[in-house]
């Protein structure tokens, strides 16, 4: 099989074998753009260097000869010649771009011989001594792993030594004697003579570029980007060109958009006389795009006109590398541009306008997971350079903020309440601390993974959340924490960045998200294109005002514990806990009551008919009472009962796994009068809404269910609830009942469980927790392993686990619609928001999911990308079956 392409024998589609890198090398040589000569060793090669034990194979290193000689005669030069030596650049070149994460050798082909002969050929012999130098240092840190910082030191020393403040004022006997000691370091650590044998060092070369593909940053880059890590990478070898060889020299890299705001201009930097690793280590500050304009004005124009063919030809904002040597122009790579969210957006919306894509196309451009970063606020980028991270957890919930650190939600409140910016840091987070969250800026945890507690409710309030800080030591007693040693008060300052999951010393400055018109542009055209509706996760009007404002359809999960947690319905709740018989549970549930009339009857204003899900009471009781001593004694005070009865009652409810104890439609069955209660509300506050001339759909969701007896009985005594009340109001209302399916079993009988249900909602968090056996809660002390051994590629709390979950709901869709053919199916975990899933539950028929109300504009982002993605593959079956 062929292992190398020449540039002109590749096109761009040639991705996969070619590397992005060798792909667009070979399209701009196709488009006649002056790209200097050389070929590409495909990813088929790097498989097998990995499969024949990270060597070269002897059949490659022949081909790579071979190719070396015909390289020779496209460039009448000549490898390891010392009158008209041909030197190259080796790099690395995913299919999937992964800018700075693997490695690069330039100037290669250089020895004690070849080095006097460029000197002789350019005339420069400082030129020639840079270049090995440079070459020394590079191929020492790649081929050898010295570290980077032992050749800076003696660079640097050198530098100090003879007060010279930049490189360039280098002498060529400075060269010389860096290199020699460059060379030294060879010895000293052990990696005797550096090879003196150009074959030899391109040998070594590609298969430390093949190596690279698995350094720990790469692995890193590639789990954060979800980049499939058994692509591999390709090599390219590239004829060497000379932005170092003198004054009309230079090297550059440019965008053909600004890739921080989007605007339409180019935007990149130019440095003299120096090689584009200069550029990127910022060893030297380069400046703007106007050193080339003044050093080469031609180049300049010709540089312009070939940026803007290759936007033109690729449709997309790009990235380009460019070396002037002697004046000439040389382009040396091409990409699609990294940019930032907002750049993104913009240069989506404008090049539609433009007639450069098409609707399809931009919605595609831009990922759903960088929408939240447009609507929460931020770190400006310069301000988070200048400072160092006391830590690092999980990013739960995008933002920036600053405030003062407390321990407990009470005196989180009491200082919110003073006027204090506060920032709440707890071991973990129950309900019972929802006070102190929300009147917090941001929620830190010691524990707890991207679905914690802390975690979900971040997000569903839109505020700055990081959990999982395992570096946090949090002493409620002393009401302080330990942060790698050092200990902060209660009262420290802290800055919290959500997006990267850091925390900083001190207040730090952030910016308000503004509105964005193209996000809305782009927001419209993905609710046009959609099939997976988005709802919210709402469990409040304010919630869901946001989510509204958000392009919400309705909400999909109303919560109804959370609105039981306000200080003064906490109160309330617990009564009714404690209460013994229903005699005694009357009196709160009627209290309750009036006051979740109130709370359905706003967000069915809101709603103005959309759809609203409420899931009636969920957690186990215990979850509602105090735990410590010091609040054990104030609420027993409050509830005007002995300590020891509280106590007594508390142990009662204690459960030895609470998560599949006494909670949800269990609940309801021993316990009816809670759920008559909400029904009860639900239908008051729906008939209130209609009477005022406003369509309402109440849709009532049981959680929890695992059986047909269960959904009967339970559906049996809420539906004769709701026909009396309906009767005596006289007044006719469409309702549903639904459940929620979140148990194993419940799939596998989900055709049963059709027979009584008007819709299904997944549950995706307990669903995943009980299909892999996993504590949602304490998987921050093994998953992190799990996914740097790759035991497991995501997080299937972030991302669905199609193979096992996703096969439990795919069960589920196929068995209920076998019963109802129409049945509504929906899912209201946070995986909703994944577009990865969002994408797999369009394939399996999901009607709807329901999110977090900042994640609302993602997941219409990727709803309307499935859509288009399944749309272009019915095209292509259409196109293949001609």
């Amino acid at each position: 099989m062929q292992q190398i392409y020449f540039f002109s024998e590749g096109r761009r589609d040639m991705r996969q074998l070619l590397g992005g890198k060798g792909a667009n090398l070979a399209e701009m040589t196709r488009l006649g753009l002056p790209v200097p000569q050389g070929f590409t060793i495909s990813t088929v090669a790097c498989h097998e260097y990995e499969k024949n034990e990270n060597q070269l194979p002897e059949t490659l290193r022949q081909e790579i000869t071979q190719a070396m000689q015909r390289l020779e005669t496209l460039t009448d030069k000549k490898f390891n010649a010392v009158e008209t030596p041909l030197l190259v650049s080796v790099r690395s070149g995913a299919a999937i771009s992964m800018p700075g994460m693997m490695d690069t050798i330039l100037n290669l082909g250089l020895n004690e011989q070849t080095v006097r002969g460029l000197a002789r050929q350019t005339n420069n012999e400082r030129f020639a001594w840079d270049c090995y130098r440079r070459l020394l240092q590079m191929f020492g840190n790649v081929v050898y792993g010295i570290p980077e910082q032992v050749f800076d030191s003696v660079l640097t020393d050198y530098k100090k030594q003879h007060q010279y403040q930049s490189d360039l004022d280098l002498t060529t006997a400075d060269l010389q004697k860096i290199a020699a000691d460059f060379k030294a370091l060879y010895q000293e650590t052990g990696h005797g003579e550096f090879p003196e044998s150009p074959q030899k060092q391109l040998e070594l070369a590609v298969a430390a570029v093949f190596k690279s593909w698995q350094n720990p940053r790469a692995q890193v880059y590639r789990r954060l980007h979800h980049i499939d890590n058994n692509i591999g990478t390709a090599v390219n070898v590239q004829t060497m060109v000379f932005g170092n060889s003198g004054a009309n020299s230079g090297t550059g890299v440019a965008f053909t958009r600004d890739p921080v705001s989007g605007q339409r201009k180019i935007f990149g930097e130019f440095l003299a006389n120096a090689q584009g690793e200069d550029v990127v280590s910022g060893v030297r500050t380069p400046e703007g795009l106007q050193g080339l304009a003044k050093m080469a004005p031609a180049a300049y124009q010709q540089f312009l006109t070939a940026a803007n063919q290759l936007e033109q030809h690729y449709a997309d904002m790009q990235d380009v590398e460019f070396t002037l040597e002697h004046g000439k122009l040389y382009l040396l790579q091409t990409r699609d541009g990294k940019r930032t969210p907002k750049a993104a957006v913009r240069i989506a919306v404008d090049q539609v306008k433009e007639g450069l894509i098409d609707r399809q196309t931009a919605l595609l451009r831009v990922n759903p997971e960088q929408i939240s970063d447009l609507l929460h606020p931020e770190f400006a980028p310069e301000v988070l350079a200048a400072q160092t991270p006391l830590t690092k957890g999980l990013p739960a919930s995008p933002g920036a903020a600053a405030g003062k650190i407390y321990f407990t939600a009470n005196r989180a409140k009491d200082a919110h309440d003073a006027g204090e910016k506060v920032i709440l840091v707890r071991q973990d987070t129950s309900p019972e601390d929802i006070v102190g969250m929300a009147a917090s800026e941001a929620i830190v945890t010691s524990r707890g993974g991207m679905t914690s507690h802390a975690a979900v409710v971040a997000r569903g309030m839109g505020k700055c959340g990081v959990v999982g800080c395992e570096n946090l030591v949090v002493d409620e007693k002393q009401h302080q924490v330990t942060i790698k040693g050092t200990v902060y008060p209660e009262g420290s300052e802290l800055s919290v960045d959500g997006a990267s999951g850091q925390l900083f010393p001190g207040i730090l400055p952030a910016t308000q998200a503004s509105q964005d018109d193209n996000l809305q542009t782009l927001l419209n055209w993905a609710q046009e294109t959609g099939e997976v509706g988005v709802a919210a996760n709402a469990d409040t009007p304010a919630d869901f005002a946001q989510a509204l404002k958000f392009g919400a359809q309705g909400i999909g999960l109303t919560r109804t514990e959370h609105m039981f947690f306000k200080e003064d319905r906490l109160m309330k709740m617990r009564r009714l806990i404690i209460a013994a018989t229903a005699t005694d549970r009357a009196e709160p549930l009627a209290e309750l009551q009036k006051l979740q009339t109130e709370d359905f009857y706003q967000i069915y204003r809101l709603a103005q008919g959309k759809t609203v899900t409420i899931r009636l009471l969920d957690p186990p009781l215990h979850e509602f009472l105090p735990h410590d001593a010091a609040e054990i004694t104030e609420v027993a005070e409050a509830l005007a009962i002995p300590e020891s009865k509280l106590q007594q009652r508390i142990a009662v409810l204690k459960e030895a796994n609470p998560m599949l104890g006494h909670r949800g439609c269990r609940l309801a069955v021993t316990y009816p009068d809670i759920y008559e209660m909400q029904v009860t509300a639900i239908i008051d506050a729906a008939l209130r809404i209609k009477q005022e001339g406003i369509p309402v759909k109440p849709h009532i969701m049981l959680p929890l269910i695992d059986t047909l007896p269960e959904l009967q009985w339970l559906r049996a005594r809420l539906v004769k609830k709701i026909n009396a009340l309906l009767a005596a109001s006289n007044t006719p209302l469409h309702y549903q009942i639904g459940i929620m399916v979140e148990m194993p079993r419940a799939c596998m009988v989900a055709d049963q469980l059709a027979e009584a249900a008007d819709f299904f909602s997944f549950g995706t968090n307990d669903l995943t927790q009980l299909t892999f056996g996993y504590s949602r809660d304490d998987i921050g002390s093994f998953l992190p392993t799990y996914l740097e051994q790759g035991i497991l590629k995501a997080d299937p709390f972030k991302s669905l686990d199609v193979d096992g979950v996703g096969a439990f709901m795919k069960m589920a869709v196929d068995k209920g619609r076998s019963q109802q053919r129409s049945l509504p199916i929906g899912v209201c975990g946070e995986i909703g928001g994944d577009p990865a899933s969002i994408n797999y539950f369009a394939s399996i028929g999901i009607d709807y999911v329901s999110v977090s109300p900042f994640r609302v504009p993602g997941a219409i982002l990727a709803s309307a990308q499935a859509a288009v993605r399944r749309q272009y593959q019915f095209q292509k079956s259409a196109v293949q079956s001609r």
